[in-house]
């Protein structure tokens, strides 16, 4: 890693944390996270740390809501692949995401079901105005309010995205910021996906 990188990684870390200070007022959170999306979107640097020591493990069975606020669970998905994405409004790697995985659930919505899961505990009322602003193709806003996925996941980090087969055994997790569109969010895909 070059010497101008470093610092630049550092600032956009701290930045980031500082967007995740829950004593911050709800505005200024949404301000910072807002601002620091744009910077990381600029630097191409979203590389989140691949975990698979859960390998094999089935899904959690914590409820959810969908869309229209009925209870859901991950076993509701059962029978085909699933990307589930724990993410907030106010998390900035998280808004960085969410085009992303949009182009992916459309690319392989044939293989892949993508399920981008709020832990803003607003719910809809801070959930639905990002949805509308972003005007996503194949994303849909599902909430976790009380942060039952976040725990259960017991990452600590935002976003963290899990991949289930179609069985709904854990295959891998990465903790943190991917680029989705890249080589290497492709190549861990693709060994769960090319038996679909």
């Amino acid at each position: 890693m070059s010497s101008l990188i470093r610092p630049i990684l550092f600032t956009s870390l701290l930045f980031a944390l500082a967007a995740c200070d829950r004593g911050s007022s709800q505005v200024e959170q949404d301000v910072a996270a807002n601002g620091q999306a744009a910077e990381m979107a600029n630097n191409k640097e979203l590389v989140g740390k691949l975990d698979i020591s859960k390998r094999g493990t089935p899904a959690l069975d914590d409820a959810f809501q969908n869309p229209k606020g009925k209870t859901v669970n991950l076993s509701d998905f059962e029978g085909k692949p699933l990307l589930v994405n724990i993410w907030a409004t106010w998390c900035a790697p998280c808004i960085v995401e969410m085009p992303m995985l949009d182009e992916l659930a459309a690319r392989e919505k044939n293989r892949l079901k993508v399920l981008v899961v709020s832990q803003d505990l607003q719910g809809m009322d801070k959930v639905g105005p990002f949805f509308e602003k972003s005007n996503f193709a194949e994303l849909e806003p599902y909430l976790d309010p009380e942060n039952k996925l976040s725990f259960g996941f017991g990452t600590g980090v935002m976003p963290t995205t899990v991949l289930f087969d179609a069985d709904g055994k854990e295959v891998w997790r990465v903790i943190g910021a991917m680029d989705w569109h890249g080589a290497k969010a492709a190549a861990l895909m693709e060994e769960t996906l090319a038996s679909r």
